[in-house]
């Protein structure tokens, strides 16, 4: 059945099976305009599926006091399903929090032993910077020479000369520190007993004033008639005159 607006002359086609024989009040979905339509004799046939004919395939009929009749309407469920989902924020899960609580503690101690390390691989180049570490290595069983001046391949020896025993202490001076650094012009050696007490003392002043990194220098010092009963020896740095 072919519906046509009086007002623009828009044609709809409906389903004449489903238009009442009385006719009815329609309204124009193009313009507005509304009428009354009569129906017509239903026809055995099965009627053509409802749809705008060209070249208007937007206008729609309408009943009185209800928007116009649409053969394709948009199933809203189907326009919701293609609209773009708003960005929700990604859930964390529960073990989020401790994972992250984890990572710190993990890195925190990595840090420190970082540190630790460092400060005993690098322990002879701290005293020197910071003297007072010196004693903090110490209690830790880690002396170290705050001066960077060290001693090494200290011996001794006695020797006999014109009838008269004399103690011979050789060995090296040698910076262990990694820039130039002065030599204590004092050093001192020291004898004691087998229970360490002091039985005599002498000083001597070495051959070098300045060593480079990594540089040694010899040194030999001499004692004529060494106590008989020294059974220690210690070789170090004193303050001059002292």
């Amino acid at each position: 059945m072919i519906l046509t607006c009086p007002s623009c002359d828009t044609r709809y086609s409906v389903d004449g099976s489903k238009f009442p024989v009385a006719g009815r009040t329609v309204r124009c979905a193009k313009c507005g305009h509304s009428w009354h339509q009569a129906g017509e004799t239903p026809e055995p046939e099965i009627a053509p599926e409802i749809a705008p004919r060209e070249p208007d395939p937007e206008p729609r009929a309408a009943p009185e006091g209800a928007a116009a009749a649409d053969p394709y309407p948009v199933n809203p469920s189907s326009t919701r399903a293609y609209a773009p989902a708003a960005h929700a924020p990604v859930p964390r899960g529960p073990l989020a929090p401790k994972l992250a609580v984890v990572a710190g503690w993990v890195g925190l101690i990595a840090v420190v032993l970082l540190i630790a390390v460092s400060a005993v691989r690098y322990r002879q180049d701290i005293a020197v910077i910071w003297p007072q570490s010196a004693g903090v290595y110490s209690s830790l069983g880690l002396p170290v020479n705050s001066s960077g001046i060290d001693f090494r391949q200290v011996d001794y020896r006695r020797e006999s000369e014109d009838g008269q025993i004399v103690l011979a202490v050789t060995g090296m001076i040698v910076n262990a520190g990694a820039r130039e650094l002065p030599v204590p012009q004092t050093v001192r050696v020291t004898l004691s007993d087998a229970s360490k007490r002091e039985l005599y003392h002498w000083n001597f002043k070495p051959t070098a004033t300045i060593l480079k990194p990594g540089q040694s220098v010899p040194f030999t010092t001499r004692l004529s008639s060494p106590p008989a009963a020294a059974r220690h020896l210690e070789v170090r740095f004193a303050k001059d005159g002292s």
